[in-house]
Order: structure tokens, then sequence, then C-alpha cells
């Protein structure tokens, strides 16, 4: 019997459920000798600004128990590079291309989205929520009036779908979800990192050279399942929910919690084929539990 795996982000119709996390994939160069990209939903790629950004300090990478610290700061070559040079590349395989776009600025933000709105790629993803940026980032996403206001004045220039991309480390997320909806969000993805430390205990001193990074890896999983769950039964856009996937039973979790598409991030780092393994297994539970249609149990949990 034939599994329908296929689901619909905003209105673009992605082959399966499965896409990438941005910042674990780059533009999918360096995985495409392990991982065949047509089989992939979609690839999101790294976050890209209106200029490049070197990014922050060195080490900014920490390996921690159940995951990883990162304090990257979103380095990355601009959106004329990226469209010159990335978006040739993936056009060569079947699979949409998810653009995460990052800034410090509305300005910047706007001036990003502004170079793809007539790029040849299926949708963005606004990252206004990530705390490795020591301006704008986090404070974007944290507060509520300003989700709001980054999203609406973003969505004048995007052409594409936009989904926003929501912090973990807030009060309440569905009250983002709902300003970035409101704000004119088509989808919303989840979770981004949370915010962690580690100290190294006999050089004294923090491991990571900005000290605070994001933590991700599959000890964040029950935190992320809880909030796609809480944010699906607040608003009624496509979630891409994402935090420690490592195999097809982990992403069948998001999306029985409400989740249109999954994203794999750190686990890409440990097991390079970790998105055909996730597809792989999902087709399987499919088949076990005689699943016609992978939409079928999306939000089944009540």
């Amino acid at each position: 019997m034939t599994r329908e795996l296929s689901v619909n982000i905003a209105g673009v119709i992605v082959q399966n459920p499965v896409t990438t996390a941005s910042g674990t994939f780059g533009s999918g160069r360096e995985y495409s000798e392990f991982v065949d990209l047509n089989k992939l939903g979609a690839v999101t790629v790294k976050g890209v600004s209106n200029v490049p950004w070197k990014g922050n300090n060195t080490p900014r990478i920490a390996e921690t128990y159940g995951g990883m610290l990162n304090s990257v700061g979103l380095q990355n070559m601009g959106v004329d590079n990226f469209i010159e040079n990335d978006i040739p590349f993936l056009r060569q395989y079947h699979t949409k291309i998810i653009v995460n776009v990052c800034g410090h600025t509305i300005e910047e933000y706007c001036q990003t989205v502004e170079k793809l709105s007539n790029a040849d790629v299926d949708l963005l993803e606004l990252n206004i929520s990530c705390p490795n940026v020591t301006e704008g980032g986090i404070t974007f996403g944290t507060d509520i009036k300003m989700v709001q206001k980054v999203v609406s004045e973003v969505k004048r220039y995007a052409k594409q779908p936009l989904i926003v991309k929501l912090t973990p480390n807030v009060t309440d997320i569905t009250e983002i979800a709902k300003a970035a909806v409101y704000g004119g969000a088509d989808a919303l993805s989840l979770i981004n990192t949370l915010q962690g430390m580690k100290i190294d205990i006999h050089k004294k001193k923090a491991v990571l050279a900005n000290k605070i990074g994001g933590f991700s890896g599959p000890a964040v999983k029950p935190v992320a399942v809880r909030m796609v769950y809480q944010v699906a039964k607040a608003v009624n856009v496509p979630i891409i929910g994402m935090g420690g996937i490592c195999n097809g039973e982990d992403a069948i979790e998001f999306i029985m919690a409400g989740a249109t598409a999954v994203a794999i991030g750190t686990a890409n780092f440990s097991n390079p084929m970790a998105t055909i393994e996730t597809i792989e297994g999902i087709q399987q539970y499919m088949e076990q539990y005689n699943i016609k249609d992978i939409n079928e149990i999306r939000g089944i949990i009540d």
C-alpha cells in the first residue's frame, strides 16, 4: 500500500514532513556526499543576513550531557553570495528550499527578505529567536509587541510564505505565537535553542568564549514537544517542530502533538544520515499501524 507522506506548509507542498534545522546543515553541500537531498522534504539553510557576518569568537561549540551548546553567532557569507552560489546548487535537487533569515535590526531583516523576494526559494524562515546574537535576536523573539512589529514589517517585503521561528526562552510561548500570527506569519517553527552554559572547573572559566550559548539535542525534546502541543492548540497555522529529534519515533511525537513537519538539527552532527533514517522511520511506523496518510495523525493528542 502506498503511504502518503506529503504535507502542506502554508500552501507549499513538500514531499515528506522532514527538513533540516537551520545552522546544522549549511546549504546542503556539506551533507550531499552522505545524504541524497532528493529524498528530503525540504532543506532549511543556515541563517542568511543582508551582509556577511563573521560570527562569535571561538571556542563556540561545546558538548554536554544529552546535547550540545553553540555560540556560532550566525556566521554566513551574506544574502548576495547565497543567491549567486547556493540556490543554483540546491535547485539541482527535488527538494524545497527554506531560507532562514537573520538580522540585528528590523531594517536588516527587511533588506534581506527584499533581496530574497524574487529569488527562486520556496519559503522564508524569520529567525527572531537566536540567543547567540548580542544585538536583536532574542530581544525580538521574547517581546510580544516587538514580535508582531518585526513580523508585520518583514511581511511587507516577503513574496514567499513566511515562517517565524520561536524561542523557548519565554514565560508563555503561546502568546508569542499569537503575536507572530497576528503580525502575518504564515507558519511557525519551534523550538529554537534554550539558553545554556558550561564551565570548565579546571580552567575556572566558561567553556564558550561568549559564555552563554544555545542548548540543543535530545535533552530538550520533552520541552519542545510540550511547546509544539501548546502552540498547536493556540493558533491555526502550520508548525514545523524541532528540538532533539533523532529518529522516526521522535518525529511522530511532534506530529501527534500538532506539527505539520519536523526539522532535524543536532542529530546531523553525530549521524549525517539522521534525516534519511527519520523519513524511513516514519514510513515504517505508518506501515506498522496501517496509516495511509501522515496527516491522519497530526494533532491527535487532545
